[in-house]
């Protein structure tokens, strides 16, 4: 089965960890290099103080990027999370929103680091912001990106 951006759209707003979390995908472009994900506080995902879990505004982000990038770079390319940091900046019980955006820029700079083969270590950041645009956590997303070896 091909994947497309609706599929898996559906296929993560179903999946038990992000249900738990609150985790919603808004949006993913048809060319999988837009996507926007959201999470209401909720009795199930709210920490001690009654505002947003930590580690459920860190879901928000774990994936996305690994994904778009597989989607985008294809078979020929390993795409793999390799490291993360989250700042959480302010606590908050309001609606928050991430955004992702890949710029072609971005692709060719991979394409030309792993051209021979060398693995590269492609870093992003992503804020999540909350409806009046206040920042809420800043997360720092390391991944490793290789050309697969040609198996002939």
């Amino acid at each position: 089965m091909k994947m497309t951006p609706p599929l898996l759209r559906r296929i993560l707003n179903f999946y038990p960890p992000y249900i738990g979390a609150g985790v919603k995908i808004d949006y993913l472009s048809d060319d999988w290099r837009e996507m926007q994900v959201s999470m209401r506080v909720r009795w199930y995902n709210r920490n001690y103080f009654g505002t947003h879990f930590g580690g459920s505004l860190y879901s928000m982000v774990d994936p996305h990027i690994c994904l778009m990038l597989t989607q985008i770079l294809g078979k020929d390319y390993l795409v793999w999370d390799k490291a993360a940091d989250i700042d959480f900046v302010k606590a908050t019980n309001k609606p928050v929103i991430a955004r992702f955006h890949i710029t072609e820029s971005q692709i060719e700079e991979i394409k030309a680091n792993t051209a021979s083969g060398d693995k590269y270590l492609p870093e992003y950041e992503v804020d999540i912001i909350d409806e009046e645009k206040n920042l809420i956590a800043k997360v720092n997303k390391t991944l490793y990106v290789r050309k697969k070896k040609d198996r002939r």
